[in-house]
């Protein structure tokens, strides 16, 4: 049995919690005014340091605004390293986002466009092929790729404890055995990156530890400890209650997800990711008793958001904001990354690998569309997008995005994969939307419902189909 105990009591209120999360909060709006990262930053201004460790950590469906239920991982990542306030996934959906994370790579341009295509990842591309090359220790702990064939190694790592994805007495193939193991297995996750970090003690090459929950995905079943725990109350944003939605597409018009729908599954995500962030504590913990917490850099992210209900959508999927963004941290003190500060720019989940091979001092010798966090690079708009599978009725149609900080312009087009993710149809744009984000964040208003040729023109439509039209294209 992996499954540990806690201190904690089965229905406490979690005010402690709450007390802890603005004590962390406090530490990070003690630090300078929000900033942009400086060149300074790089490995080149320590060339002559160590190479980091690399722990990633990759949660499954965790959206903004669930920093509640994670005080010890804000503590520690934002308390101590950087909290970006725009981060985003490209594709909001497992496979394909982590892929991006793999590879630093679109999904139109890493080939895995949905859940069913994770043999399409070229392998050769992926962050963990360059660091085992370079000579570092690897390890994946939990869920890898959406129909991924579980007695598969995952290529390019040295140790693993690949979860089948469940919350209990699960699946998994350890080290190339496939096996049942008993417990919770965000606690059996959390106890076999440990172990692995243990061995850092014996072994001096520097190490890469992918450690990737399956909290807060459905069915968000929480550990014993925490099934009562009382959560803070959400009573809904503006986008819940959404009574008209005439100008938005068919799907959207057709959803029917309420408030209570919500308030249920976010208690559940909140509940799951207590023990996550047991389990990123513990990893802290570690790395300080070992000596190695000035000299690891940590980068933590969502692999897409979840939407409570907005417009009536309780999924993900979707180009509206809760769908895409998600909570992305980043720590490396030994590289000047440890002051908790706060970084306002656009970044994604396709900037971590270009990231981590910056501070390993590897160069890439495949493509990256995105690029390293430890510069002062900074984008003013991302490309986000998605695709649906099959031909059924229902759901959204394949969709592109421009993103910027103040607007946001998405088409949806007669497009669709098959199960391989290879794209068909006629590429017609069905329907358009775009928001003011400034002015409406909550994308309440298609300001492109029934406008006219000059209200597109004054909107500056044409030139965003372009740019849009050459993002896909790139």
């Amino acid at each position: 049995m992996e499954e540990t105990s806690d201190s904690r009591t089965n229905g406490s209120p979690g005010v402690g919690r709450r007390g802890f999360l603005a004590g962390a909060a406090a530490v990070a709006a003690a630090a300078a005014t929000p900033t942009v990262l400086q060149a300074a930053a790089s490995p080149a201004a320590a060339a002559g340091a160590a190479r980091p460790n690399i722990l990633l950590i990759v949660t499954d469906d965790q959206p903004k605004h669930t920093e509640w239920a994670t005080p010890q991982t804000a503590a520690w990542l934002s308390g101590h390293g950087v909290r970006f306030t725009n981060g985003h996934v490209t594709t909001p959906l497992c496979a394909p986002s982590r892929s991006s994370v793999f590879s630093g790579r679109h999904a139109h341009n890493h080939g895995v466009r949905n859940n069913g295509a994770s043999y399409s990842l070229d392998q050769h591309t992926t962050v963990q092929r360059y660091l085992r090359q370079a000579g570092y220790r690897t390890g994946l702990f939990g869920k890898y790729l959406n129909s991924w064939t579980l007695a598969d190694n995952p290529p390019h790592f040295e140790e693993w404890a690949l979860l089948k994805p469940a919350y209990e007495n699960a699946d998994w193939n350890i080290n190339g055995t496939v096996q049942t193991l008993t417990g919770y297995t965000t606690d059996i996750i959390r106890n076999r990156t440990l172990a692995f970090l243990d061995k850092a003690a014996t072994d001096p090459r520097p190490w890469f530890a992918y450690v990737t929950p399956y909290a807060s995905h459905e069915p968000n079943v929480p550990a014993a400890r925490y099934a009562d725990t009382v959560v803070p109350p959400w009573n809904g944003r503006p986008s819940v209650p959404e009574d008209d939605r005439s100008d938005k597409p068919a799907y959207i018009r057709n959803a029917t997800a309420t408030l209570a729908d919500a308030q249920a599954v976010r208690t559940r995500q909140l509940r799951t990711l207590l023990s996550v962030d047991d389990a990123v504590q513990a990893v802290h913990d570690k790395l300080a008793a070992l000596g190695q917490l000035d000299n690891t850099l940590v980068v933590y992210l969502g692999d897409n958001g979840y939407t409570w209900a907005d417009h009536g959508w309780l999924k993900k999927s979707v180009p509206y904001s809760p769908a895409h963004e998600v909570p992305f941290y980043l720590s490396w003190p030994a590289g000047g990354l440890g002051a908790g500060t706060v970084d306002n720019r656009i970044v994604a989940n396709i900037d971590v690998a270009p990231t981590i091979l910056d501070a390993a001092g590897i160069t890439p010798d495949t493509p990256q569309d995105g690029h390293s966090l430890l510069t002062a690079h900074s984008r003013d708009h991302l490309l986000v997008e998605w695709w649906k599978q099959g031909t059924a009725a229902g759901g959204p149609p394949t969709w592109s995005s421009y993103v910027a900080k103040g607007r946001q312009y998405t088409e949806y087009y007669a497009l669709h994969t098959d199960a391989d993710g290879v794209v068909s149809g006629t590429g017609e744009v069905k329907f358009r939307e775009y928001y003011d984000l400034s002015a409406d964040p909550y994308q309440l208003t298609n300001l492109l419902h029934q406008a006219t040729p000059q209200e597109e023109q004054a909107l500056d439509i044409p030139a965003l189909a372009a740019q849009l039209a050459a993002d896909r294209a790139a």
